[in-house]
C-alpha cells in the first residue's frame, strides 16, 4: 500500500469527518482492491465510539442519476450501502467503481422491498445504530439526509419517516393523480388499524433505529413492503415521527414492475398484503 495511504488510515480517527472524506476521495486514485479495503477500514475506525449510521439505497437501472446522488451522499457518512437489484444498465459498474460504496448485488431483480430487507439485515449484522434509506432516482434529495440525522440525535423515536404531504412539505412537481389517490386511501386504512396518523404511507426516505428492526419479520419483496412494515412496527410499539421532505416526481410516467402498473391492480395488491399481515398479527396474539 502507498505510504501516504497507510498514514491516512493510521490517523483516521484524528481527522474531522469532512476533511477525511475529501482525503479518501483523493487517495482513491491509487484504487486497487487492497486500497479500497483499507479506505473502508479507515472509515470504520473514524466512526468508532460515535453513533454509526449506514446510508442505504436500493438501485435498479439508475445510471442517469447515480453519480449525482452518490456525490451528495458521501457528505453525510463514510458508510454507504447500495443494493443493486439486478440492474441491466451501467448502474452496477458505477457502484463498483465508487470508493465509498459497498455493493450488495442481486443476480436478478428481486424487488424494492427485498432490497430494503437486505439492507436492514446488513445493518443489524454490523450493529449500526441507525440506517437511513432513500431512493436513487433523485426523487429524494440527498441533502435532506442531514435533516434525518439531526432528528435521530434529538427525537425519542425509532422511525423518522419522510412525508411529501405534510403542510410544510415543498412541492416541486405535480403528483400523478392515481398515485396520490392510492396513497391517501392506504394511509387512511393504516390510521384505522395502527396508532400512527401518517400522511405518507409509502415514502422511502426514512431513518430506522437498527435495534428496533430486530423483532420484525419482513418478507414482502415488492412495493407493498412498507405496508407490512407499518403493521409490524405498530405491533412492536415502535415510535414514529414524520418529517417534511420535498415532493419531486422526476419521471411521473415511470412504470411499476411486477404487473402493478394498473392502479386498480396495484391497489388490490396493497389491500391483499395488508389483509394478510393483519391476519398474521391477529393470529400471533
Amino acid at each position: 500500500m502507498d505510504a501516504r495511504l497507510r498514514l491516512i488510515c493510521r490517523f483516521a480517527p484524528l481527522f474531522p469527518l469532512a476533511l477525511f472524506v475529501v482525503c479518501l476521495n483523493v487517495l482513491y486514485i491509487y484504487g486497487t482492491a487492497a486500497a479500497r479495503r483499507a479506505l473502508r477500514q479507515a472509515a470504520r475506525r473514524l466512526t468508532m465510539g460515535m453513533m454509526r449510521t449506514l446510508i442505504a439505497i436500493p438501485v435498479y437501472n439508475e445510471e442517469e442519476h447515480l453519480e449525482r446522488v452518490l456525490a451528495e451522499m458521501v457528505r453525510y457518512s463514510p458508510e454507504i450501502l447500495a443494493v443493486n437489484d439486478g440492474s441491466t444498465d451501467r448502474s452496477a459498474a458505477i457502484l463498483d467503481a465508487h470508493p465509498f460504496v459497498e455493493v450488495h448485488h442481486h443476480d436478478t431483480n428481486e424487488g424494492y422491498g427485498q432490497s430494503l430487507i437486505d439492507a436492514f439485515a446488513i445493518a443489524l449484522h454490523r450493529r449500526f445504530d441507525w440506517i437511513v434509506t432513500l431512493d436513487a432516482d433523485e426523487q429524494h434529495d440527498p441533502a435532506a439526509i442531514d435533516l434525518f440525522l439531526k432528528e435521530t440525535r434529538r427525537c425519542d423515536c425509532d422511525v423518522v419517516s419522510g412525508s411529501r404531504y405534510l403542510p410544510e412539505s415543498l412541492r416541486r412537481s405535480p403528483v400523478p393523480e392515481e398515485r396520490r389517490a392510492i396513497n391517501v386511501l392506504v394511509t387512511e386504512i393504516l390510521a384505522r388499524v395502527t396508532p400512527y396518523r401518517l400522511t405518507d404511507a409509502f415514502c422511502g426516505f426514512k431513518a430506522y433505529r437498527v435495534a428496533a428492526l430486530a423483532p420484525l419479520h419482513l418478507a414482502e419483496p415488492g412495493y407493498a413492503m412498507p405496508l407490512q412494515f407499518w403493521i409490524q412496527a405498530a405491533r412492536a410499539n415502535l415510535r414514529v415521527r414524520e418529517v417534511p421532505i420535498t415532493l419531486v416526481y422526476v419521471d411521473p410516467s415511470r412504470k411499476f414492475r411486477g404487473g402493478l402498473d394498473d392502479p386498480l391492480i396495484r391497489f388490490r395488491h396493497y389491500l391483499a398484503v395488508l389483509d394478510r399481515e393483519l391476519a398474521t398479527a391477529e393470529g400471533g396474539r
